[in-house]
């Protein structure tokens, strides 16, 4: 104690006043760092514990243990049946012409298309007039 007590007062008393150092927060900042590694030096073996190993203590159990196995079982996957998407109309019928559907939704797009029905034909030559409406 009294060894860290006299370089306690040796270092206060050679360090020059805050006047004469520079006055720079650099010059302050390396006398902090010097100060800390001349502490570290002097008290390293006080400063820190050392590690204390133990090995670790196993005791039998005094009575036999039984351990289940564990039961495994065979799962086989099936997957479900393939059922096919059902089917919409692409046709839809009227009595002077018919909608189709065009396209694949994809590539192109579906667009609904009108498709009149044809004339009927003239009458042969020689018939009764039909009907008007």
């Amino acid at each position: 104690m009294v060894a860290f007590a006299l370089v306690l007062i040796l270092v206060v008393g050679l360090t020059a006043p805050a006047a004469y150092a520079g006055g720079g927060v650099a010059t302050n900042i390396a006398l902090g760092l010097a100060s800390f590694a001349v502490f570290n030096q002097l008290f390293w073996p006080f400063a820190y514990a050392r590690p204390v190993y133990a090995a670790p203590v196993y005791a039998a159990p005094a009575y036999p243990v039984y351990v289940e196995r564990p039961v495994y079982y065979q799962q086989v996957y099936a997957p479900p049946a393939y059922t096919p998407p059902p089917t919409y109309p692409t046709v839809v019928q009227y009595a002077h012409g018919r909608y189709e559907l065009r396209g694949d939704g994809i590539q192109t797009p579906y667009q609904w298309v009108w498709i009149p029905n044809p004339p009927p034909p003239p009458p042969p030559p020689g018939a009764p007039p039909s009907p008007s409406r």
